[in-house]
């Protein structure tokens, strides 16, 4: 049986991505910060659901700990990610609204990479791991410039572990989402449909969860198996520049 951790699980990326894996075969154990009594749509699947912030080493333990239960770990998606609670300048951005999306976005992604690279390692089968960063890696957005931040440190996570796992037949990419409908953007969204009715993503449309889902159960499945520390950029081609 395929494991997979998916971190997340209660936001639209993390969950349809939990959901896909279901559906392809995986025993997925998912996190996230709440307590959730809504995952019904898991019914029927051999699903695990475990309540903490990643930020929390306990709360990555106990991720791993479920999943080693099922047996061996084949992937890991690090979805799990925040918003700042406040928007605002950079020249104002406090300590406080850094350390917490820092702390989730990055220290979190960095450090359950690890923990599951190691488990990997241990029964030497190779593994997946993917990375969900943000078109907001290489975009200056300034009033949220923790959360451009956290992401480009996502980016060099994928980086660092895409060298260091290679020679452990693990693999480890990244992907880049632009305007995708959930709850994070909920907030934004009058702003957002005005800049896509003005052109700013060439495919016209919002991305959906499922647009992200699709290829990260491609990654996980193998089907870019002979590909590593690569950032697939799925933004409906917002990231074209153009006169």
């Amino acid at each position: 049986m395929r494991i997979a951790i998916v971190t997340g699980v209660l936001g639209g990326i993390g969950k349809e991505s939990a959901l896909q894996l279901c559906r392809a075969g995986y025993a997925v154990v998912g996190g996230g910060r709440s307590a959730c009594t809504q995952l019904s749509d898991f019914d029927g699947y051999d699903f695990t659901y475990i309540q903490g912030d990643i930020s929390d080493a306990k709360m990555r333990e106990a991720l791993v700990a479920a999943a080693v239960r099922k047996g061996e770990l084949s992937a890991l998606v690090n979805v799990a990610g925040v918003a700042p609670k406040v928007r605002s300048d950079v020249l104002e951005m406090t300590e406080e609204s850094y350390d917490f999306v820092m702390g989730i976005n990055t220290k979190g992604t960095l450090f359950l990479t690890q923990a599951v690279a190691n488990e990997m390692i241990k029964h030497g089968k190779g593994g997946t791991i993917v990375n969900i960063s943000s078109c907001s890696a290489y975009t200056s957005s300034t009033s949220r410039g923790e959360y451009c931040i956290s992401k480009a440190g996502v980016s060099m996570i994928t980086k660092l572990f895409a060298d260091r796992l290679a020679r452990e037949g693990i693999t480890v990419n990244e992907i880049c989402p632009g305007i995708i409908a959930t709850g994070m953007t909920s907030a934004v969204k009058e702003k957002y449909d005005k800049l896509i009715a003005d052109g700013l993503v060439p495919l016209g449309r919002w991305g959906q969860p499922d647009d992200i889902a699709k290829a990260v159960v491609a990654l996980c499945s193998g089907t870019f198996g002979y590909t590593t520390g690569q950032s697939f950029i799925i933004d409906g081609g917002m990231h074209i520049r153009r006169l």
